[in-house]
């Protein structure tokens, strides 16, 4: 009977790996320290089939052909292929993926329940001259062996909750195919504060530091390897149990050649004892078996290392900006501007430690300039408004490095995609300065006309716009404009539209039901332009002062600007700021042709709205669809409320139907009146009804185009005109097909009482 194969490496002898670790720092261009090279040997497979042949001195260097250089906007990498060991690695707690899992640094409140990350620095040490020298790889320093353990492990688990973002199941694609694409790895050297425990002979417990290899590229994979290892990351990093070992009890083993041997010695045994490879195997050794070796690649130079940790970040920035799945809305969106910051790093227009505080990987006090009396609320809008001023910049040198970051459209063509792209970015990193992130589309507030040439903001401190905007309509402006939305999102007053009523119902502190209404943030910040201004300041103010003490849940104010007891909720808010004073006026409808040609007022858009009728009461204005100048449009006829149909003649306008070719006919209201209406009822539920039908057909449509290209071998089908016409009617249908369930609502009866 043939051998069983042994398919996990043990380590190499310590010669071998010594000799490995010479020929690496003997190569050009490579600077990382002895001790992570050291840390990362036993793991390697066959390293000695990394090496080039000796020079006339017997020395030997890695071979051209296994190594790599990576180029970022912030610098240069380079990287050797290896392969390693499948449990090698360890989960990145700074991976962009999970970022909103963390309290960050820029957060100057104290009040919160999320845990910390200490900061990230490059690793340097002291030369023989007193000079002092960085190398590829990084340092930080953490209070306790506990902490790091938990920072680990809170990392991993975060990276699991964004599973749901993945269309297959990682783990299960692992143990049938293997690893098909190398993970980037780059070293970290983690430094306890605390001083370790002793044992009875004076011997520490566990070492005062600890290397290990981080997973900048390929975390998700790494965590999902060593799930089927059965072993985790914060254990290869701090120290593996001997009962993952094959052994009992809870002894730890830090040495990781000695370690690794044992872990492999059991698997193989257990592989040979279980027979051939079956997926569905209880057997460890069985499903880890297409993982036992994997390709990895290895950061070992830097042309700037004091920069490694943003170039390490940087490498996958095309990810960022196009990201896989499982990103969330506001993991991408802070990529997205975290990418657009090291490119002002790596162009010389912003200061690495101003980055570092927009970034979030830094307090915002160590900003220089930064008032000693600044309160909590002061120092989150100074970030806010600086990452503000870089996100939309005016000046040309970083208006072309943005669009180049993130491959936009000339200024000329900017689209609000793009515009709101830069507004989520802006929305995601402001969050990181509080307790609890919003949803990013609450930065959606700007017109794509008015931020081409940048935002003209104006340098004036919060501490003086909040004491003038009562009478200063430049100050109430900034504040309502650049403020408003994040700090009414920050106490859940205001949240993004989430597209339907349905999503807008929720329990309010009191424990009763109510309706959310449903609203843009645009609207939300135009009622407070178009209410009362003093209680419109009052509120900023409570919200402001909120901050200060704490957090706290701001109190309600009145409309001459009294603070009430109640707490604010958005019950509350919608009430005293209203969704209809949130609208923009309309501007008066022209007679006949002339408002169908010039597209203006609200016939143009096709939307109802509310009149009001001699009467007093609501009156209904059918809406008119929008037509061209040479087509005739058609009659529209306002009903008032109650009125009977002798009333209605005096009310109408003599506006002729559409052809055909302008859209469906819709029946003129016959001699009754409201019998005409329940005929468009029946009509406009038929059409509803064929909506879902006629975007399956299109979808249908384009999936038999897409496999009759690839089939033909055809390139493209579209012209770059038919391709951009399409796209830009799909929003335009999208958004006219949100406002249809709010108008249905409007005209329907209500709800039965419980």
């Amino acid at each position: 009977m043939a051998e069983v194969a042994r398919p996990f490496p043990l380590p190499v002898s310590k010669g071998e790996q010594e000799e490995w670790v010479d020929a690496v720092l003997a190569t050009p261009g490579v600077n990382a320290p002895r001790g992570a090279l050291s840390s990362i040997a036993p793991f390697l497979v066959e390293p000695r089939a990394l090496l080039g042949m000796a020079d006339g001195a017997g020395r030997r260097r890695l071979a051209d052909r296994v190594l790599r250089r990576i180029v970022t906007d912030a610098g240069d990498m380079t990287v050797v292929a290896v392969r390693m060991h499948g449990v090698g690695g360890v989960v990145w707690e700074n991976n962009e993926r999970i970022s909103s899992a963390w309290h960050s640094l820029a957060d100057p409140s104290e009040a919160t329940e999320r845990r910390a990350l200490g900061r990230v620095h490059p690793w340097t040490r002291m030369t023989s001259e007193g000079r002092e020298e960085a190398f590829a790889a990084l340092r930080s320093t953490v209070t306790s062996r506990e902490e790091l353990i938990a920072d680990v492990e809170l990392a991993t688990e975060a990276l699991t909750k964004r599973v749901g973002h993945r269309p297959y199941d990682l783990k299960q694609d692992l143990i049938l195919n293997g690893q098909q694409e190398p993970g980037l790895y780059v070293a970290q050297q983690y430094q306890l504060e605390e001083v370790p425990l002793q044992d009875e002979d004076g011997q520490p417990l566990y070492p005062a530091e600890h290397w290990g290899w981080m997973a900048v590229r390929g975390n998700n994979r790494t965590k999902e390897r060593q799930e089927i290892f059965e072993v985790t990351s914060a254990e290869v990093l701090t120290g593996v149990p001997v009962k993952r070992l094959g052994g009992e009890g809870e002894e730890l083993v830090f040495d990781a050649d000695t370690w690794l041997k044992r872990l492999s010695e059991t698997l193989n045994n257990e592989y040979v004892a279980e027979g051939p490879w079956e997926p569905d195997s209880s057997s460890r050794a069985v499903r880890a078996m297409n993982v036992a070796v994997v390709e990895a690649h290895l950061v070992v130079g830097s042309t700037t290392p004091r920069r490694l940790y943003r170039i390490a970040q940087m490498s996958n920035r095309r990810d960022h900006v196009h990201p896989p799945l499982e990103f969330t809305q506001n993991d991408r969106s802070r990529a997205v501007a975290r990418s657009v910051l090291g490119a002002y790093v790596a162009e010389g227009l912003l200061d690495e430690k101003t980055a570092e505080v927009l970034s979030g990987s830094a307090p915002v006090t160590d900003l220089p300039g930064v008032p000693s009396d600044a309160t909590v609320s002061e120092l989150r809008d100074l970030r806010s408004m600086m990452l503000l001023r870089q996100l939309f910049p005016t000046d040309r040198g970083r208006r072309f490095v943005i669009r180049r970051v993130l491959s936009e459209s000339p200024p000329s063509q900017l689209t609000a995609p793009e515009v709101n792209q830069r507004a989520r970015a802006w929305s995601a990193l402001t969050s990181e300065s509080y307790p609890k992130a919003w949803n990013p589309r609450i930065g959606e507030m700007f017109q794509v006309s008015d931020v081409r040439e940048g935002l003209k903001i104006f340098d004036r401190p919060l501490r003086e716009l909040l004491a003038v905007a009562e009478t200063d309509d430049e100050a109430f402006e900034e504040l309502v404009s650049y403020r408003a939305a994040h700090w009414l999102a920050a106490f859940g007053i205001l949240e993004a539209d989430r597209g339907s009523l349905t999503g807008q119902k929720a329990d309010e502190d009191d424990g009763v039901e109510a309706t959310r209404v449903r609203r843009g943030v645009r609207n939300a910040l135009n009622a407070l332009r178009n209410n009362s201004r003093l209680q419109a300041v009052s509120l900023l103010r409570e919200l402001a002062l909120a901050m200060d003490q704490g957090d706290r849940k701001p109190r309600r104010v009145s409309r001459s600007g009294e603070r009430l007891v109640e707490a604010m909720n958005r019950t509350w808010f919608n009430r005293e700021f209203p969704k209809e004073t949130g609208k923009r006026p309309n501007k008066p409808r022209l007679p006949g042709p002339r408002a169908a040609a010039s597209g203006n007022g609200a016939a143009a858009h096709g939307r109802s709205m509310e009149a009001t009728s001699g009467t007093g009461q609501p009156a209904l204005l059918i809406p008119a669809r929008t037509a061209s100048a040479d087509v005739p449009c058609e009659t529209v006829r306002e009903v008032p409320d109650g009125s009977s149909s002798d009333e209605a003649p005096a009310l109408e306008r003599q506006i002729t139907q559409p052809t055909a070719s302008t859209g469906p006919w819709l029946p003129t209201p016959g001699p009754e009146g409201i019998s005409g209406l329940e005929q468009w009822a029946d009509e406009l539920k038929a059409r509803v009804s064929r909506l879902l039908d006629e975007s399956r057909h299109a979808k249908e449509a384009l999936d038999r185009m897409v496999d009759r290209a690839r089939e033909e071998n055809v390139p493209f089908v579209f012209s770059r005109g038919q391709a951009d016409e399409i796209a830009r009617q799909v929003p335009r249908a999208l958004r006219t097909l949100r406002e249809l369930p709010e108008l249905v609502e409007a005209l329907a009866e209500p709800q039965p009482a419980d």
